[in-house]
């Protein structure tokens, strides 16, 4: 099974050796992401509302470079700097997902990389079945 890794151009750039997605077959693999505004390489503010609308926005994009949407996703993981922040994180997970109810795992973590964020998210998603 042939492997295809990218970043896609409206994005930012990753913070290290790696790209945003990997997808084999019908896997996708979108790599941690922060709440970073691609229009700004800023954080898209202070807060975990803020951050983690924009890191599901830019997961948004990622997916559907590689013909997927959120309806794809089947796993979300959530890395949180403070457990006080999961009530705003989910706050905008519930708005970005809707009635699609992936299984997510939520672990709160003492740092992050990225300065100034407060939350990553990964994901893993399957293409729709064809015919």
């Amino acid at each position: 099974m042939n492997v295809e890794t990218h970043t896609p151009a409206s994005l930012f750039k990753p913070i290290g050796p790696y790209s945003h997605i990997a997808k084999a077959g019908p896997f996708i693999n979108v790599s941690g992401t922060p709440g970073v505004d691609p229009a700004t390489g800023q954080m898209a503010g202070p807060d975990a509302y803020s951050q983690s609308r924009q890191i599901l926005l830019n997961m948004r994009a990622m997916l559907e470079s590689v013909g997927a949407t959120l309806e794809n996703v089947l796993h979300v993981h959530v890395f949180l700097k403070h457990v006080d922040d999961f009530a705003e994180m989910n706050r905008a997970y519930a708005e970005a997902f809707g009635d699609h109810l992936p299984a997510r795992t939520v672990i709160c973590v003492a740092d992050l990389p990225k300065r100034d964020a407060l939350l990553t998210m990964n994901l893993n998603a399957v293409m729709s079945e064809v015919g």
